[in-house]
């Protein structure tokens, strides 16, 4: 394997193993065994999970059981045991059997739901995909479910290729889910969990606040509201749906794929561009803006006024984006994210964050923590309906860094940067927590970038360790009726959390977790055992990122055993190593068996030129090597390949 690309060979004796070089090591070990006690635990012997086998219903819920093990092949990818691949790709077969019993699905794909919620599922089956792209039945499967987009199943007319319009906001195998639920007659009844993000819409007659629909004719009201103006049409959480295309795309390099990507992704920023920038979030089936809402470009399903606003379309945008931006290399796709952006910061203002009703409240421990008794934080609107902006929350870096993440522009940095000065806080404090999208560690990782936090690696790493920790004894803790427990249950107990291996490794943030792909600068090949992830013993730490330069230290731990692996320039092979600087030793090691101590370091640096896809790395025992890469972005067809 070394012979085929350009190979470096390691000679730095390893003096002084870092400290996060051991907790990385010791991190994917432990989480790579923790599936074992969740599986003993919840699932029966052929994977499907242990519960009542009931269904209220409801069109809701499919997403809550692939959560449930859905980052599992992303630590195989990274470098976890072999069985993550096995068990991972198992437990996603065995939870679509559950839920084509159940109801929510058909042919394997949910039968018609809202894409923000099956952007949670499916990212599930992008990393299956990635992590073993030779999956036959994966690749026929990510080709059946892009057709279901592009009018390639019969019983499955989701799109209008005229109108360029997903044609309702439910959506899937069954095809267009007309309406906004099957009740009959609709209904949106009070319940306690959904007060928090109040009215879907404030015409409603008699209906003035959400405690009314504790009535059940005015809740049959608002439900008949909503049925007509979120049964139908486009909204802008279908963008999500991108990424299913793109990975159909990424595995078979067709190009009817990436042609849909940027149709659909077209039509999206030509709307945006319409209105005034601003990302509309509703389009009738005639292909009009508003054709349901008397005209407002606002007030569709997951869109500005209800439940969740920007959370939702800032999401849907930057994973347009990106994906567009990554299959033609247009930069013009990343102003749609980067406008919705602009527009939710140029609003925020420095508030008294306790005394805000925040719908995502939940969202924001980090920013509660680091405020302390500090209460006034940088607050930006994150929903509009006809009473104006409202609903103020902290901003999200996960955007701007999603961003930056891609273009590496100067111009993407200072957005990031614009929120770090607004905020009353020091973002180099490394909270512990596993939130639901496994990530909100952003600003103690952008600013180790920035050089300003050097003990951030130890930091999300000991984090990182205490959270699987705490979620093996809440495993055993556990004495509930599995036939019982509320749909969340599995995923807030999985003990696997990638976050900070995403981060130190890869060089990227953690994937935007509804339907983000693995956008990152590396990846890593055992090159003698011919599977992604980084060998045993080997730790990997991203120590820079700039646009055309990636500083990365490899540690061989094992004082026994050589090492080899393969690095990849970009996630998808989409970038190129140019040439690599790195140090050699020029002293003698060990030196004399009849000294007390080896002879003193000395090195000299030395620079290869590449112009490769691909680096091959050879790691001797107890062997480290800092890497200084040179790279040209973005000038490779990206693709699922792998090195062999």
């Amino acid at each position: 394997m070394s012979a085929a690309y350009p190979s470096i060979t390691a000679t730095l004796p390893l003096q002084h193993p870092p400290a996060w070089a051991l907790l990385e090591r010791k991190l994917i070990d432990a989480m790579s065994e923790a599936v074992h006690p969740f599986l003993e635990k919840y699932t029966h012997p052929d994977g499907e999970l242990i519960w009542g086998d009931t269904w209220k219903n409801s069109r809701d819920g499919g997403d809550d059981l692939y959560e449930s093990s859905y980052n599992w092949p992303l630590l195989y990818l990274m470098g976890g045991g072999e069985h993550l691949l096995t068990l991972g790709q198992r437990q996603w077969e065995a939870i679509t059997r559950q839920l084509t019993r159940l109801g929510p699905v058909l042919n394997e794909y949910e039968r018609g739901y809202d894409q923000f919620h099956q952007a949670e599922s499916y990212i599930y089956f992008y990393l299956l995909c990635l992590a073993d792209p030779q999956n036959e039945r994966n690749l026929e499967r990510a080709q059946r479910f892009a057709g279901l987009y592009m009018n390639e199943e019969p019983a499955a007319p989701n799109y209008d290729p005229e109108k360029k319009i997903i044609r309702a906001p439910h959506n899937g195998s069954g095809g267009p889910a007309w309406g906004f639920t099957d009740s009959e007659p609709p209904s949106y009844g009070w319940s306690p969990g959904m007060r928090v993000y109040g009215l879907p819409y404030e015409d409603v007659p008699g209906i003035s606040h959400y405690d009314d629909l504790k009535d059940p004719a005015l809740a049959q009201r608002m439900g008949a509201v909503m049925q007509k103006r979120m049964g139908q049409g486009d909204v802008a959480g279908n963008l999500m749906a991108t990424s299913l295309v793109a990975n159909a795309f990424l595995l078979t390099g067709k190009e009817k794929y990436r042609a849909w990507v940027t149709e659909y992704t077209d039509a999206w920023v030509a709307r945006a561009a319409a209105n005034g920038g601003l990302l509309p979030d509703n389009v009738g089936l005639s292909g009009e803006v508003g054709e349901y809402l008397d005209g407002r470009w606002y007030g569709g399903l997951y869109g500005w006024a209800w439940p969740h606003g920007y959370y939702n379309i800032g999401m849907a945008a930057t994973v347009a984006g990106c994906n567009a931006f990554l299959l033609t290399r247009q930069p013009a796709y990343l102003d749609l994210p980067r406008t919705q952006f602009d527009r939710i910061l140029a609003l925020g203002e420095v508030r008294e964050m306790r005394a805000e009703e925040m719908s995502l409240g939940h969202h924001w421990l980090e920013q509660f923590t680091a405020a302390g008794e500090e209460p006034r934080m940088f607050l930006v609107p994150y929903r509009y309906s006809d009473s104006g902006w409202f609903d103020y929350q902290p901003m999200a870096p996960v955007y701007p860094t999603a961003i930056w993440n891609i273009s590496a522009a100067a111009e993407d940095w200072e957005r990031v940067e614009s929120v770090r000065r607004a905020e009353p806080v020091d973002w180099r404090q490394t909270v512990s927590f596993h939130n639901k999208e496994d990530g909100g560690h952003e600003k103690p990782w952008l600013r180790f970038l920035a050089g300003g936090n050097p003990d951030y690696p130890e930091q999300i790493l000991q984090a990182s360790y205490h959270q699987l920790c705490r979620r093996l004894e809440l495993i055993r803790q556990d004495k509930l009726d599995l036939t019982r427990v509320n749909i969340h249950h599995w995923q807030q107990l999985n003990p696997v959390t990638t976050e900070a291996l995403v981060q130190l490794t890869l060089g990227a943030p953690q994937i935007i977790y509804n339907g983000g792909l693995l956008h990152c600068r590396v990846r890593y090949f055992d090159a003698d055992r011919q599977r992604p992830g980084l060998p045993a013993d080997v730790a990997a730490l991203v120590e820079r990122l700039e646009a055309e330069r990636t500083v990365i230290h490899l540690v061989n731990l094992s004082p026994f055993a050589e090492r080899n692996l393969i690095i990849q320039a970009g996630g998808f092979g989409e970038h190129r190593f140019d040439a690599v600087g790195y140090t050699r030793r020029t002293s003698d090691y060990p030196g004399s068996q009849h000294d007390y101590a080896a002879p003193s370091l000395t090195s000299a640096t030395d620079e290869l030129s590449t112009n490769s896809q691909y680096l091959h790395v050879s790691l001797p025992p107890a062997t480290e090597i800092r890497l200084d890469l040179a790279m040209s972005r973005y000038v490779n067809e990206p693709g699922y390949g792998l090195p062999w």
